[in-house]
Formats: C-alpha cells, sequence, structure tokens
C-alpha cells in the first residue's frame, strides 16, 4: 500500500487561483485526474489524498465531485473560512462529506503569523476536532511556534505540517528550522510531510541535498507521524513525479521494511481515517 498523502487539481478557467500565474510555466495548465493517473499506476502508487490550492469554498466544491468519481483519492483536505461566525456549522455539513477528511487555512500566505491562534478561528477548529477533521499547517519555518500553542488550546485536534515547513534547502540555512521543529515534534502529537522539500531546493536539486531535513524529520518525529507526498503538480517547478519517487527510495533507504510502509502509506492512512485501503 502506498499513499501519495498530499496532491493537487486545478482548472484554470475556474479563476480563483490568486497565487497561479503565466510566470510559473510548467504550472500554467489544467491538472486534473486523467493526467495523474498513469503516474500512479506506473508507480504502485494505491491512492492520494487531494489537497486545496485555492481559500475559496467553490474549489472544495469542485474537489468533492472529483473524489466520488474517481476511486484513488480517497481523501479531500478542503477549504472553509474558519474566521467566518457560521464556521462551526459549515464544518459541521462538510464533515458529513464521505471524503472529506481535513481542513487547510494556508496559513503561510496570510498577513497575520498568529492566524490560526485569532479568537474568532477558535470555535471553527473546536468544530473540526469535534467532528474528527484534520488540520493541514501550510506554514513557513517561522510560524513553527504557533504549531506549539495552536496544539496547546485543541489538545484533540490531528495537525500535520505540509512540507516539513518548507525548510531553506536553497541556502541550506536549516538551524533555526531544526531547533523549531523539533519543539514541534516533541509534542508526540503532531505529524509532518515528506513533501514539497525538492521544489524548496529549487531545480536541479540532488537527493544529497534534501538528506539532511528528510533525515531531521524522521529522526524527531519518527516513521509513525511521517507521511510521504509528491506535492504534485507543483512539484513540476523542479523536477517531475518519477524523480522524486526515485529520490524517495534514496531518502528512506536506511528504513527497514516496517518504517518504510509507514511513512509511505500506513502514518497516512491512520492519520486520515481513510477508508476501504
Amino acid at each position: 500500500m502506498r499513499i501519495d498523502a498530499h496532491q493537487h487539481f486545478w482548472r484554470r478557467d475556474r479563476g480563483d487561483y490568486g497565487w497561479l500565474t503565466p510566470a510559473l510555466t510548467p504550472l500554467w495548465r489544467d491538472y486534473l485526474p486523467d493526467d495523474l493517473a498513469p503516474l500512479l499506476d506506473e508507480h504502485a502508487i494505491t491512492g492520494t489524498v487531494l489537497v486545496q490550492a485555492a481559500a475559496t469554498a467553490a474549489e472544495t466544491a469542485f474537489m468533492l465531485p472529483l473524489a466520488a468519481a474517481h476511486d484513488f483519492i480517497r481523501g479531500v483536505v478542503g477549504w472553509t473560512d474558519l474566521a467566518a461566525p457560521d464556521a462551526p456549522d459549515r464544518i459541521a455539513a462538510l464533515a458529513a462529506e464521505p471524503k472529506l477528511v481535513g481542513l487547510r487555512p494556508m496559513l503561510q500566505d496570510l498577513p497575520d503569523d498568529r492566524y490560526i491562534l485569532d479568537p474568532a478561528v477558535q470555535p471553527a477548529l473546536a468544530a473540526m476536532a469535534r467532528h474528527g477533521l484534520a488540520l493541514d499547517a501550510l506554514i513557513r519555518p517561522r510560524q513553527l511556534p504557533q504549531m506549539l500553542a495552536l496544539h496547546a488550546a485543541h489538545p484533540d485536534l490531528r495537525i500535520v505540517i505540509d512540507h516539513a515547513a518548507k525548510p531553506d534547502l536553497a541556502s541550506g540555512d536549516l538551524a533555526r528550522w531544526r531547533k523549531d521543529i523539533a519543539h514541534v515534534a516533541a509534542t508526540g502529537q503532531l505529524f509532518c510531510k515528506l513533501s514539497g522539500l525538492a521544489t524548496e531546493a529549487g531545480p536541479g536539486w540532488t537527493p544529497a541535498q534534501l538528506q539532511p531535513a528528510a533525515e531531521f524529520v524522521l529522526g524527531v518525529f519518527g516513521t509513525d507521524r511521517v507521511m510521504w507526498g509528491s506535492d504534485w503538480p507543483v512539484l513540476n517547478l523542479a523536477g517531475d513525479y518519477a524523480g522524486w519517487v526515485a529520490a524517495t527510495q534514496e531518502l528512506l533507504a536506511s528504513l527497514g521494511d516496517e518504517g518504510k510502509a509507514a511513512v509511505l502509506g500506513e502514518t497516512a492512512r491512520q492519520f486520515y481515517r481513510l477508508q476501504d485501503i
């Protein structure tokens, strides 16, 4: 069993991907299930978690029918305005969707690094925990300390750090990131995605360049709290699916079979409570 715990789809004519511009040449096209399915077959990927790429309820409404129509999409991480007064009611409705497994506020793009701790957001977070939905934390290294406060306020909320909080692999300056992500891991409760590292390293990256961050994440979280994802098609900015799969084999080479199985599928299955896998 292999699960790609982080992938996206988009259709440009929907018009709500504010970050997606022609300057991002490899991404400036539609990416839909028929584009991903052959890659999954080629690399023996059992299923995926489809993650939002636009901060709109309309995109979640776009993703859910795709998940219903394609069996390989085992879970959807959507979006809703967590600060809206009616957010708890919206979350209750979303939780009734069979494949909706979590929500993701795009925290890295918000002007306030402490948004997730805003009093207006707390009823929504409590509702997520109550309804069994996970929180994907799309953050930069500077926002890692807020994850400690978030967990303290909502200990029953399942939280995963997307892309290992995007360490600065291009510069190689990982000292502060190591310190802060180790503190997050020390809670014993938060999870981490082994994804997005190639994009942070930039074009021409090598597995050796990613190895220090990958080894550190595996060391502080353990294989039972690390899950593999591709971040496809954003991955195409700095590589491709086959290259990331091959690099993953090198990054996980020191693990035993049980550890590899956890990172490559079992951790994601348990964290997102995926069904029928």
